[in-house]
């Protein structure tokens, strides 16, 4: 009876291995297969093997409980090194225009446009746990309202700048007053399909938007007469929003409203049973995260002079999210830097263009497998209410 159960055992044993050996193998071919237009069958046979065998490696360190150690370790948090980090951080940015040439001072701008859309994102997806697949259509409310007035009304960049984040803020809102009615993967639908019907209305509505051509010849922002033309004054006005972002949002997270949001996205009943208004929170969500993004769309349409509905599609929705789950989603210094490395990483890769996709997808499986709550995530895996 002995021999006849480990006989048993045995083979289901080489029959998990064998199926694992082909999820293996299918996983490395397909890898190998999107390889080979670029270098051909050899490379191709060599990445199959190399993938095969970094499979083999992440499975023994499985058994081994190497990786479910990576996954629990805690990142301390920054604000333990506040004091010594803070002020070398601000002082290395505030030198930087003076040591690095404009092509990086553009890389740079860039990124802190992308900042402030993680940021505004992060306080919908991360704090309230509201999953938002069109938060590009915000970012594209506030570029066109700047486009629009400045060009056919004649307002400037400041007096425009409440405007175009007061108009993304009430977009938000009427979005949300309906679509809350909905959860998890429904809600992300509806969020989807009006970030597309916002793309399509940029693109038809030529009267007013120009289509698909655009709008061209938007001014830089004035300080009393003076013009931000130069690379290295816009980077100081991109440097000063993405200080006040994170100074007003780490105030409103520690606040009683922040308190509600993160009782929301834990446990909505819960929340709601201890007398939290949850609808009127998450409009608050809401609301609050499509502000930034407004601000970050005036931002970009002063710094290109031009914008068209080519810059928001929904590939930047799903961009802006990857760096939140990238940085440790709910997590305001993560998205940080989950921004600026989606940012600065394709740049770094551009001498091999044809592969830095390819090798920022494998890092982000690699991520996912290793540390799945993100780079400063302190909870455990990365989930959405549904």
């Amino acid at each position: 009876m002995r021999q006849g159960s480990r006989a048993i055992q045995q083979l289901k044993q080489f029959k998990l291995l064998l199926i694992t050996l082909l999820r293996y193998c299918s996983i490395a071919l397909f890898t190998a297969l999107l390889f080979l237009p670029f270098k051909g069958l050899n490379a191709a046979g060599i990445m199959f093997i190399c993938i095969l065998a970094l499979l083999s490696v992440v499975s023994l360190l499985k058994k081994t409980k190497i990786i479910d150690a990576i996954k629990t370790i805690r990142i301390p948090e920054i604000k333990r090194f506040q004091r010594f980090f803070i002020p070398v951080f601000l002082i290395s940015s505030a030198a930087l225009p003076f040591i690095l040439k404009d092509y990086y001072i553009d890389v740079l701008i860039m990124s802190g446009i992308y900042i402030l859309l993680a940021l505004g994102l992060n306080i919908i997806v991360g704090f309230t746990g509201l999953l938002n697949l069109g938060f590009a259509a915000f970012y594209a409310i506030g570029a066109y309202t700047y486009a629009i007035a400045n060009t056919k009304i004649g307002l400037g960049f400041w007096a425009s700048l409440p405007i175009s984040a007061s108009f993304a803020a009430i977009a938000g809102l009427l979005l949300a007053i309906p679509a809350l009615r909905l959860r998890g993967d429904y809600l992300a639908i509806v969020t989807l399909g009006f970030g597309e019907i916002v793309r399509l209305i940029l693109n038809n509505w030529d009267s007013l938007t120009n289509g698909p051509n655009g709008i061209t010849g938007i001014a830089r922002p004035l300080i009393m007469g003076f013009s931000l033309a130069q690379l290295e004054y816009y980077y100081y006005l991109i440097f000063v929003f993405v200080i006040l972002a994170v100074v007003v949002i780490k105030r409103v997270e520690s606040s009683r409203i922040g308190r509600a949001w993160i009782a929301i996205k834990e446990n909505e009943i819960a929340a709601s049973s201890m007398g939290i208004n949850t609808t009127k929170y998450k409009l608050y969500a809401f609301t609050f995260g499509t502000f930034w993004a407004g601000i970050a769309g005036i931002l970009f349409s002063a710094k290109m002079q031009f914008v068209s509905p080519e810059s928001f599609t929904f590939m930047e929705s799903i961009l802006i999210l990857s760096m939140i789950i990238l940085g440790g989603i709910g997590n305001t210094y993560g998205a940080i830097i989950g921004a600026f490395i989606l940012v600065i990483l394709p740049e770094v890769l551009r001498e091999v263009q044809l592969y830095r996709m390819l090798i920022l997808g494998i890092g982000l499986v690699l991520l996912m497998i290793f540390r799945p709550q993100g780079i400063l995530g302190g909870v455990k895996g990365v989930h959405f209410r549904s």
